[in-house]
Protein backbone atom coordinates (compact mmCIF):
# COMPACT_ATOMS: atom_id res chain seq x y z
CA UNK A 1 0.00 0.00 0.00
CA UNK A 2 1.92 3.34 -1.34
CA UNK A 3 0.71 6.08 -0.39
CA UNK A 4 1.24 9.65 -2.27
CA UNK A 5 1.88 12.86 -1.44
CA UNK A 6 -1.20 14.02 -1.01
CA UNK A 7 -2.66 11.15 0.70
CA UNK A 8 -0.29 11.39 3.37
CA UNK A 9 -0.37 15.53 3.51
CA UNK A 10 -4.74 14.15 3.96
CA UNK A 11 -3.29 11.42 6.62
CA UNK A 12 -1.81 14.27 8.58
CA UNK A 13 -3.97 17.00 8.46
CA UNK A 14 -6.57 14.24 10.01
CA UNK A 15 -4.54 13.88 12.62
CA UNK A 16 -4.70 18.03 13.46
CA UNK A 17 -7.74 18.12 15.59
CA UNK A 18 -6.83 15.03 18.17
CA UNK A 19 -3.21 16.98 18.40
CA UNK A 20 -4.81 20.24 19.54
CA UNK A 21 -7.25 18.43 21.41
CA UNK A 22 -4.58 16.47 23.67
CA UNK A 23 -1.69 19.13 23.38
CA UNK A 24 -0.15 19.07 27.09
CA UNK A 25 -2.70 16.14 28.46
CA UNK A 26 -1.12 12.93 30.54
CA UNK A 27 -1.78 9.60 28.90
CA UNK A 28 -0.38 6.74 30.56
CA UNK A 29 0.26 3.53 28.64
CA UNK A 30 0.43 0.21 30.16
CA UNK A 31 2.88 -1.71 27.90
CA UNK A 32 2.96 -5.63 27.87
CA UNK A 33 2.30 -8.50 25.32
CA UNK A 34 3.16 -9.35 22.08
CA UNK A 35 4.26 -5.17 21.66
CA UNK A 36 6.72 -5.91 24.28
CA UNK A 37 8.26 -9.20 22.88
CA UNK A 38 8.34 -8.64 18.99
CA UNK A 39 11.21 -6.55 17.65
CA UNK A 40 9.10 -4.68 14.73
CA UNK A 41 6.20 -3.86 17.23
CA UNK A 42 9.15 -2.49 19.96
CA UNK A 43 10.57 -0.62 17.35
CA UNK A 44 6.88 0.75 16.55
CA UNK A 45 5.66 1.16 19.93
CA UNK A 46 8.94 3.25 21.15
CA UNK A 47 8.65 5.43 17.82
CA UNK A 48 4.67 6.02 18.66
CA UNK A 49 5.33 7.10 22.21
CA UNK A 50 8.24 9.83 20.76
CA UNK A 51 6.14 11.07 18.48
CA UNK A 52 3.41 11.85 21.10
CA UNK A 53 6.09 13.91 23.18
CA UNK A 54 7.38 15.33 20.30
CA UNK A 55 3.61 16.91 19.32
CA UNK A 56 3.01 18.02 22.76
CA UNK A 57 1.04 15.11 24.90
CA UNK A 58 2.91 13.54 27.89
CA UNK A 59 3.06 9.98 27.53
CA UNK A 60 4.20 7.97 30.95
CA UNK A 61 4.52 4.19 30.33
CA UNK A 62 3.92 1.71 32.70
CA UNK A 63 5.63 -1.92 32.21
CA UNK A 64 5.01 -5.78 33.56
CA UNK A 65 7.15 -8.58 32.99
CA UNK A 66 5.30 -11.86 34.19
CA UNK A 67 7.50 -13.80 31.38
CA UNK A 68 11.10 -12.48 32.15
CA UNK A 69 10.43 -12.86 35.54
CA UNK A 70 9.69 -16.70 34.78
CA UNK A 71 12.69 -17.03 33.01
CA UNK A 72 15.05 -15.68 35.35
CA UNK A 73 14.07 -17.75 37.83
CA UNK A 74 14.32 -20.92 36.07
CA UNK A 75 17.65 -19.88 35.29
CA UNK A 76 18.67 -19.71 39.12
CA UNK A 77 16.49 -23.07 39.39
CA UNK A 78 13.90 -21.81 41.29
CA UNK A 79 10.56 -23.12 41.08
CA UNK A 80 7.48 -20.81 40.98
CA UNK A 81 4.62 -21.39 43.32
CA UNK A 82 1.31 -19.76 42.65
CA UNK A 83 -1.65 -19.19 45.13
CA UNK A 84 -4.95 -18.57 43.41
CA UNK A 85 -3.04 -17.12 40.09
CA UNK A 86 -0.41 -15.41 42.71
CA UNK A 87 2.87 -15.34 42.76
CA UNK A 88 4.12 -16.21 45.71
CA UNK A 89 7.03 -13.70 46.21
CA UNK A 90 9.68 -14.72 49.43
CA UNK A 91 12.84 -12.36 49.67
CA UNK A 92 14.92 -14.57 47.14
CA UNK A 93 12.09 -14.03 44.31
CA UNK A 94 11.19 -10.47 45.16
CA UNK A 95 15.23 -9.65 44.68
CA UNK A 96 14.69 -11.40 40.89
CA UNK A 97 11.78 -9.45 40.48
CA UNK A 98 13.98 -6.25 41.44
CA UNK A 99 16.75 -7.47 38.72
CA UNK A 100 14.21 -7.77 36.00
CA UNK A 101 11.42 -5.19 36.33
CA UNK A 102 13.80 -2.48 37.65
CA UNK A 103 16.80 -3.42 35.14
CA UNK A 104 16.20 -5.86 32.75
CA UNK A 105 13.12 -5.02 31.43
CA UNK A 106 12.84 -1.06 31.96
CA UNK A 107 15.96 -0.62 30.82
CA UNK A 108 15.27 -2.44 27.48
CA UNK A 109 12.17 0.03 26.88
CA UNK A 110 14.14 2.89 27.90
CA UNK A 111 17.02 1.91 25.11
CA UNK A 112 14.08 1.51 22.54
CA UNK A 113 12.51 4.50 23.31
CA UNK A 114 15.97 6.46 23.39
CA UNK A 115 16.67 4.92 19.86
CA UNK A 116 13.48 6.40 18.63
CA UNK A 117 14.69 9.37 19.51
CA UNK A 118 13.13 10.22 22.90
CA UNK A 119 14.33 10.63 26.35
CA UNK A 120 13.38 7.75 28.45
CA UNK A 121 14.18 7.28 32.20
CA UNK A 122 13.34 4.25 34.21
CA UNK A 123 11.83 4.47 37.86
CA UNK A 124 10.65 2.46 40.00
CA UNK A 125 7.79 3.12 42.63
CA UNK A 126 11.26 3.74 45.05
CA UNK A 127 12.03 6.56 43.26
CA UNK A 128 11.00 10.35 44.41
CA UNK A 129 9.53 7.42 46.75
CA UNK A 130 6.65 7.43 44.14
CA UNK A 131 4.72 4.58 45.35
CA UNK A 132 3.96 3.20 48.83
CA UNK A 133 2.84 -0.24 49.46
CA UNK A 134 1.53 -2.49 51.85
CA UNK A 135 1.40 -6.07 52.09
CA UNK A 136 -1.36 -7.79 50.49
CA UNK A 137 -3.88 -9.75 52.09
CA UNK A 138 -4.79 -12.43 50.11
CA UNK A 139 -8.46 -14.35 51.60
CA UNK A 140 -9.21 -17.78 50.60
CA UNK A 141 -11.82 -17.40 47.63
CA UNK A 142 -13.65 -20.48 49.47
CA UNK A 143 -13.44 -19.79 53.33
CA UNK A 144 -12.46 -15.95 53.67
CA UNK A 145 -11.92 -16.34 57.40
CA UNK A 146 -8.27 -18.20 55.94
CA UNK A 147 -5.20 -15.58 55.06
CA UNK A 148 -2.67 -16.59 52.05
CA UNK A 149 0.52 -15.80 52.54
CA UNK A 150 1.93 -14.51 49.08
CA UNK A 151 5.28 -12.89 50.50
CA UNK A 152 6.26 -9.62 49.27
CA UNK A 153 3.14 -9.14 46.80
CA UNK A 154 1.41 -4.82 47.77
CA UNK A 155 -1.15 -3.18 47.28
CA UNK A 156 -1.02 0.46 46.50
CA UNK A 157 -0.83 2.48 50.08
CA UNK A 158 0.01 5.63 48.18
CA UNK A 159 1.22 7.41 44.96
CA UNK A 160 3.27 10.68 45.05
CA UNK A 161 3.48 11.49 41.68
CA UNK A 162 6.01 14.57 41.58
CA UNK A 163 8.84 12.79 40.23
CA UNK A 164 6.79 12.50 37.33
CA UNK A 165 5.57 15.98 36.76
CA UNK A 166 9.51 17.50 37.46
CA UNK A 167 10.21 14.88 34.34
CA UNK A 168 7.25 15.46 32.12
CA UNK A 169 7.95 19.38 32.57
CA UNK A 170 11.29 18.45 30.94
CA UNK A 171 10.90 16.87 27.49
CA UNK A 172 11.30 13.17 29.33
CA UNK A 173 9.42 10.08 29.43
CA UNK A 174 9.07 8.46 32.40
CA UNK A 175 8.78 4.58 32.02
CA UNK A 176 8.25 3.17 35.81
CA UNK A 177 8.38 -0.39 36.81
CA UNK A 178 5.72 -1.53 39.43
CA UNK A 179 7.92 -1.80 42.47
CA UNK A 180 6.82 0.11 45.53
CA UNK A 181 7.96 -0.03 49.36
CA UNK A 182 6.72 -0.29 52.95
CA UNK A 183 6.97 1.33 56.30
CA UNK A 184 10.40 0.01 56.94
CA UNK A 185 12.06 -0.02 53.55
CA UNK A 186 10.60 -3.59 51.94
CA UNK A 187 9.84 -3.89 48.55
CA UNK A 188 6.90 -5.19 47.39
CA UNK A 189 6.15 -6.45 43.77
CA UNK A 190 2.10 -4.76 42.26
CA UNK A 191 0.07 -5.63 39.38
CA UNK A 192 1.34 -3.18 36.61
CA UNK A 193 -2.32 -3.11 35.49
CA UNK A 194 -3.03 -1.63 38.72
CA UNK A 195 -0.22 0.82 39.17
CA UNK A 196 -1.19 2.01 35.65
CA UNK A 197 -4.34 2.46 36.83
CA UNK A 198 -3.74 4.36 39.81
CA UNK A 199 -1.14 6.43 38.55
CA UNK A 200 -3.90 8.04 35.60
CA UNK A 201 -6.07 8.49 38.78
CA UNK A 202 -4.00 10.47 40.47
CA UNK A 203 -2.38 12.65 37.41
CA UNK A 204 -5.96 12.83 36.62
CA UNK A 205 -4.63 11.67 32.71
CA UNK A 206 -6.59 12.27 29.68
CA UNK A 207 -6.60 8.87 29.01
CA UNK A 208 -5.41 5.29 30.14
CA UNK A 209 -3.93 3.23 27.29
CA UNK A 210 -3.85 -0.88 28.00
CA UNK A 211 -1.76 -2.53 25.64
CA UNK A 212 -3.05 -6.59 25.73
CA UNK A 213 -2.91 -9.55 23.08
CA UNK A 214 -6.63 -9.41 22.47
CA UNK A 215 -8.15 -6.95 19.90
CA UNK A 216 -10.30 -5.58 23.16
CA UNK A 217 -13.41 -6.50 24.78
CA UNK A 218 -15.58 -9.07 23.07
CA UNK A 219 -19.07 -9.85 23.47
CA UNK A 220 -20.70 -13.29 23.15
CA UNK A 221 -20.47 -13.49 19.37
CA UNK A 222 -16.76 -12.32 19.15
CA UNK A 223 -17.90 -8.68 17.72
CA UNK A 224 -16.00 -6.11 19.04
CA UNK A 225 -17.27 -4.09 21.93
CA UNK A 226 -15.84 -0.44 21.03
CA UNK A 227 -17.37 1.69 23.92
CA UNK A 228 -18.31 0.83 27.49
CA UNK A 229 -19.93 2.12 30.08
CA UNK A 230 -19.62 0.80 33.99
CA UNK A 231 -23.29 -0.41 33.22
CA UNK A 232 -22.74 -1.95 30.50
CA UNK A 233 -19.42 -3.87 32.01
CA UNK A 234 -21.70 -4.99 35.38
CA UNK A 235 -24.18 -6.53 33.33
CA UNK A 236 -21.54 -8.20 30.37
CA UNK A 237 -19.58 -9.49 34.14
CA UNK A 238 -22.79 -11.02 35.01
CA UNK A 239 -23.46 -13.08 32.14
CA UNK A 240 -19.88 -14.14 31.60
CA UNK A 241 -18.83 -12.71 28.93
CA UNK A 242 -16.16 -10.84 30.29
CA UNK A 243 -14.01 -13.64 32.12
CA UNK A 244 -10.86 -14.60 33.29
CA UNK A 245 -7.83 -12.72 33.04
CA UNK A 246 -10.29 -9.81 31.43
CA UNK A 247 -11.61 -9.22 34.49
CA UNK A 248 -8.70 -7.79 36.67
CA UNK A 249 -7.80 -5.68 33.49
CA UNK A 250 -11.26 -4.17 33.05
CA UNK A 251 -11.82 -3.64 37.27
CA UNK A 252 -8.69 -0.98 36.97
CA UNK A 253 -9.84 0.28 33.82
CA UNK A 254 -13.41 1.02 35.52
CA UNK A 255 -11.82 2.53 38.80
CA UNK A 256 -9.83 5.16 36.74
CA UNK A 257 -12.87 5.67 34.48
CA UNK A 258 -14.97 6.40 37.54
CA UNK A 259 -12.18 8.59 39.29
CA UNK A 260 -11.41 10.88 37.01
CA UNK A 261 -9.60 9.56 34.08
CA UNK A 262 -11.83 10.94 31.13
CA UNK A 263 -11.52 7.54 28.41
CA UNK A 264 -9.61 4.02 29.14
CA UNK A 265 -8.82 2.28 26.21
CA UNK A 266 -8.40 -1.18 26.15
CA UNK A 267 -6.47 -2.01 22.43
CA UNK A 268 -4.61 -4.41 20.83
CA UNK A 269 -0.76 -4.11 20.89
CA UNK A 270 -0.58 -6.90 18.06
CA UNK A 271 -1.32 -3.89 15.78
CA UNK A 272 1.74 -1.76 14.52
CA UNK A 273 1.81 1.78 15.70
CA UNK A 274 -1.99 1.28 17.60
CA UNK A 275 -1.20 3.74 20.17
CA UNK A 276 -0.72 6.57 17.12
CA UNK A 277 -3.83 4.69 15.57
CA UNK A 278 -6.26 4.87 18.51
CA UNK A 279 -5.11 8.42 19.57
CA UNK A 280 -4.75 10.16 16.36
CA UNK A 281 -7.24 9.04 14.18
CA UNK A 282 -11.40 8.19 13.87
CA UNK A 283 -10.75 4.74 14.22
CA UNK A 284 -11.41 2.69 17.05
CA UNK A 285 -8.51 -0.31 17.84
CA UNK A 286 -9.95 -1.73 20.69
CA UNK A 287 -12.72 -1.04 24.15
CA UNK A 288 -12.87 2.38 25.29
CA UNK A 289 -14.48 2.80 28.77
CA UNK A 290 -16.33 6.08 29.45
CA UNK A 291 -15.90 8.15 32.55
CA UNK A 292 -19.62 9.27 32.18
Amino acid sequence: MSHTPADQAQILAQALPYIRKFHGKTMVIKYGGNAMTDPALQKAFAEDVVLLKLVGINPIVVHGGGPQIDAALTKIGKKGQFIQGMRVTDAETMDVVEWVLGGEVQQDIVGLINAAGGKAVGLTGRDGAMIRARKLKMLDLNDPSVEHDVGQVGEIESIDPSILRALQDDQFIPVVSPIGFGPDNESYNINADLVASKLAEILKAEKLMMLTNIRGVLDKQGELLTELTSRRIDELVEDGTISGGMLPKIAGAIDAAKCGVNAVHIIDGRVPHVLLLEILTDQAFGTMIRSH
